[in-house]
């Protein structure tokens, strides 16, 4: 497209921080350590995990750089960059998490394909840009809207980068277009993170950002918007991030009969401890982060340090001197809770981290050994 295009090889990537760790060279796949991910509410974006499908695009001329949409509507449209930074600006604080975190624990149980993931595929920022909500007003789509005149349900995002798994083609990813006409759920065409405009690896100069949706839908370096009737057909939708039981394996997998993995799960994760540490006996620090989906919040994070015979709530917070209440107003709805619990640790043991969202939740365990 005019101005921005996808590199068809790895010569030209920017540089990244030193201490992630990568999980994959080319396409560039890194997390930072698992202590560093929480040692700030906000994710550093030096910090923020890399989950990339092929080579970062190039921006060449950004006055040149618009984005086409269409599909069924009455007036497609073509914005400019330009167009987009003079409509109204919102600063939505949202955690972005990778479909594949913690895959590699998930693979001891039974193995997962995919880039393997520790626990840091994950991170919080404030990401500043207009909301969809606006920029489909501008082309006839009222707020609230679920189908338009000619039938369009779903919103298309098209990128520019090339995947392997698209044959060389585009990323694409689909949201409801109730989701994106709603205001209230601060779909954003972002361009800024954490006060400044977006770097390469994170989208440059526009992408995606759908809150408390998985980080598969929040589509980097945006080419195109289209409305469509059905959900986007591409492999990120139909071929991959979605939930099926036990009993399904590569030998009888069928797609179609699930349905794309939207909305992320509760879950809470120890970052201060290893999976497996040796640490000596007495006071111990257990941090952590906690998330879920949907905007829902965080009701209780729970600790056991005896493998959960016994539980001790841990203080869960967002911003420092303000209490945390899972329906507070003054809270970030889309974004994740740290947590944190000083214990004993007598000898040798199992410490569990307990998430609650409503009735459900998620462990996440660490093996403790005294020294």
């Amino acid at each position: 497209m005019p101005g921005l295009s996808g590199p068809s090889d790895y010569s030209q990537e920017p540089s990244r921080h030193p201490c992630l760790h990568i999980n994959a060279k080319e396409p560039f796949n890194a997390e930072p350590p698992r202590s560093a991910l929480v040692s700030s509410y906000v994710t550093p974006v030096e910090l923020f995990f890399k989950r990339n499908h092929g080579p970062i695009p190039l921006v060449d001329d950004i006055e040149r750089y618009c984005v086409d949409i269409s599909g069924l509507i009455e007036t497609p449209k073509k914005l400019y960059f330009r167009d987009i930074r003079m409509l109204p600006k919102y600063n939505v604080t949202a955690t972005l998490q990778c479909a594949g975190n913690r895959r590699t624990a998930m693979s001891i149980t039974r193995k997962v394909k995919g880039v393997g993931w520790d626990v840091s595929a994950i991170g919080n920022a404030v990401w500043g840009g207009a909301k969809l909500a606006d920029i489909l007003e501008l082309i006839g789509v009222p707020k609230l809207t679920s189908c338009t005149q000619s039938g369009g349900k779903h919103i298309e995002f098209v990128s520019v980068d090339k995947c392997e798994e698209e044959n060389g083609g585009p990323y694409k990813a689909s949201i409801p277009l109730s989701q994106a006409t709603n205001p209230e759920a601060d779909v954003l065409l972002a361009y800024e993170m954490n006060g400044e405009p977006l770097n390469r690896d994170h989208g440059y100069p526009l992408r995606v950002i759908v809150p408390g949706v998985i980080g598969a839908r929040s589509v980097k370096w945006l080419d195109s918007i289209n409305i469509i009737a059905e959900e986007c057909q591409g492999f990120f939708m139909q071929k991959d991030y979605k939930m099926f039981p036990p009993s399904v394996d590569w030998g009888n997998i069928n797609w179609n009969t699930r349905k794309p993995q939207m909305d992320f799960p509760v879950q809470s994760v120890i970052c201060s401890l290893e999976d497996m540490q040796s640490i000596k006996p007495g006071k111990v620090r257990i941090s952590g982060y906690a998330v879920s989906g949907g905007g829902c919040g965080i009701e209780r994070v729970d600790v056991s340090i005896d493998g959960g015979k016994t539980w001790m709530e841990a203080t869960r917070f967002q911003k420092t001197g303000i209490p945390y209440i899972a329906d507070g107003i003054s809270n970030d709805k889309w974004a994740w809770v740290l947590f944190e619990l000083t214990v004993d640790i007598p000898q040798s043991t199992e410490i569990i981290a307990k998430a609650i969202q409503l009735q459900m939740c998620n462990l996440k365990r660490c093996k403790i050994f005294g020294t």
